[in-house]
C-alpha cells in the first residue's frame, strides 16, 4: 500500500473549498443564513485524531522493536484508518475553509465573526486530523526484509554471487 501524497490532499481541500464556497454563496443569495459550527464537531474530530494517533503509536512501537507482539489485522486496519483520516481531514478542511471565506468580508458583524471563529477552529482540527493521518501512515511502514528483492540485503547478496 502506498503512502498518501500530501499534494493530493491539498488538491482535495482546495476543490472542496471551491465547491462549498460556490454552494454557500448560492444559498446565501437565496436567503439562507449560515449557522456557527458546533464546538462538539471540533471535539469529535480531535477525539478521532487521538484514537488514530494512539493506534499508530502502538504500531510504531512494534515496528521499532519496542513492543513484543501486534495483531497484523490491527496494524492493517490502523493503516486504513490513517488513510481515511487523512482524506477526511482534507475534505473537511476545505468545507470549513469555505465557511470562513464566505464570511471573511463581514467580520465586523458579531454573528459572522462567531461563524468565522467556529469554522476556523474546526478547520484547524481537521487539518490536524489530516496531518496525523499522514504521520500514522508513515509510522505503519515496514521496511522490506533483507531477503526480498529490493531489500537492503539484496544488493549485497547479488554482488557476492557475481
Amino acid at each position: 500500500m502506498r503512502r498518501t501524497p500530501w499534494p493530493r490532499l491539498l488538491l482535495i481541500a482546495a476543490l472542496a473549498a471551491v465547491v462549498v464556497f460556490a454552494g454557500l454563496r448560492a444559498a446565501e443569495s437565496r436567503g439562507a443564513s449560515l449557522l456557527p459550527v458546533p464546538l462538539l464537531s471540533s471535539v469529535v474530530v480531535l477525539l478521532i485524531a487521538g484514537v488514530v494517533l494512539s493506534l499508530g503509536w502502538s504500531v510504531r512501537q512494534f515496528t521499532q522493536g519496542n513492543r513484543p507482539g501486534l495483531d497484523p489485522l490491527l496494524a492493517a486496519r490502523t493503516v486504513v484508518l490513517a488513510t481515511a483520516s487523512a482524506y477526511t481531514g482534507a475534505l473537511l478542511s476545505g468545507w470549513y475553509a469555505a465557511h470562513v471565506l464566505v464570511v471573511l468580508g463581514d467580520l465586523e458583524i458579531a454573528a459572522r465573526r462567531d461563524l468565522a471563529v467556529s469554522a476556523g477552529l474546526a478547520m484547524l482540527c481537521t487539518v490536524a486530523l489530516a496531518v496525523i493521518g499522514l504521520v500514522v501512515e508513515r509510522w505503519c511502514e515496514v521496511p522490506p526484509p533483507d531477503d526480498e528483492p529490493g531489500g537492503p540485503g539484496a544488493s549485497a547478496a547479488s554482488g557476492s554471487a557475481a
